[in-house]
């Protein structure tokens, strides 16, 4: 493991590798943030996929927001982005912005739907091979052959599930060692809030039951806050364990900023909302948990 960026946040110091391991070290009991390190960023809203349970509700009406708002340039050097949309790679911004990250020090991750991939994979290739990202977050929808290959040649590569939506027993089929996996739990906001049925919910607690099979299939897994509560994941694993791996509730010490609408809010399934502000310390003022 090579450091790829160290600061201090607070109480506590933040380190970040370049295998995609990131240590908060303190001398505290807790863990008391300044400024969020991780930030869920929307730049669009525009995709043509129209998926059913999409919480954002993206579609090809959606907008592409302007990447120039004032905070950017304040970010901490070693933030992290995790840049969505829509989708993404749509933005005809993006490399531009992905440029202006890397001056700055920011460390930009970003998502792609899986049937967005083979359009774009000579864009991602390029954008690795110039260090403009570091995670690549893949949304499983297909979960064809050719994704998991791709995943395993890029060792920031991380696949997508959402609870509710995941075909456990292709994931479980196709998984291995080498791959890594992280669990989304199922928003039930915007398209999500009318798609969610009993077949969903049903489906959610098959990935509860399958979470030990589908564990033992990849080298790594892990899980945003919502998944861990869906799944009841800390009732699950040994106490010191989930004191060692959990990473902190939604506005700990990170934050969710939709630049699209110009807004901000602790997580993105959160119902209130704030006018984005010219820097990120006093957005994290107002969402964060004391």
């Amino acid at each position: 493991m090579n450091l790829l960026a160290e600061y201090k946040n607070g109480n506590y110091v933040v380190r970040l590798f370049d295998d995609g391991t990131k240590e908060l070290v303190t001398e505290d009991d807790k863990f008391i943030a300044c400024f969020p390190d991780s930030i869920d960023l929307k730049i669009t809203d525009y995709c043509e996929l129209n998926c059913p349970m999409c919480h954002e509700k993206s579609s090809v009406l959606g907008k592409h927001a302007q990447l120039d708002a004032e905070f950017i340039d304040k970010l901490q050097a070693g933030t992290e982005l995790a840049i969505g949309g829509g989708n993404p790679f749509s933005h005809p911004e993006l490399v531009p912005f992905l440029t202006k990250l890397k001056e700055i020090g920011v460390v930009p991750n970003i998502t792609i739907n899986e049937r967005h991939l083979s359009r774009y994979k000579e864009v991602i290739e390029e954008l690795i091979a110039k260090k403009l990202i570091y995670g690549l977050g893949i949304s499983l929808a297909s979960y064809e052959e050719s994704t998991f290959d791709f995943a395993k040649s890029y060792p920031h590569a991380v696949l997508h599930v959402i609870c509710g939506i995941v075909d456990v027993d292709k994931l479980i089929d196709m998984g291995s060692e080498e791959h890594k996996l992280l669990i989304l739990g199922y928003k039930k906001r915007g398209r999500g809030e009318s798609f969610y049925s009993n077949e969903v919910r049903d489906k959610i607690e098959e990935c509860y039951k399958a979470l030990p099979r589908i564990s033992s299939k990849y080298g790594i897994v892990s899980f945003d806050n919502l998944a861990l509560k869906q799944l009841d994941v800390k009732e699950r694993i040994k106490e010191d364990l989930w004191e060692e791996r959990f990473m902190g509730d939604d506005g700990q010490n990170t934050m969710y900023i939709d630049l699209v609408k110009g807004e901000f809010a602790v997580s993105s399934t959160a119902e209130t909302r704030y006018p984005i502000l010219d820097n990120v310390e006093d957005m994290f003022e107002v969402i964060r948990i004391k």
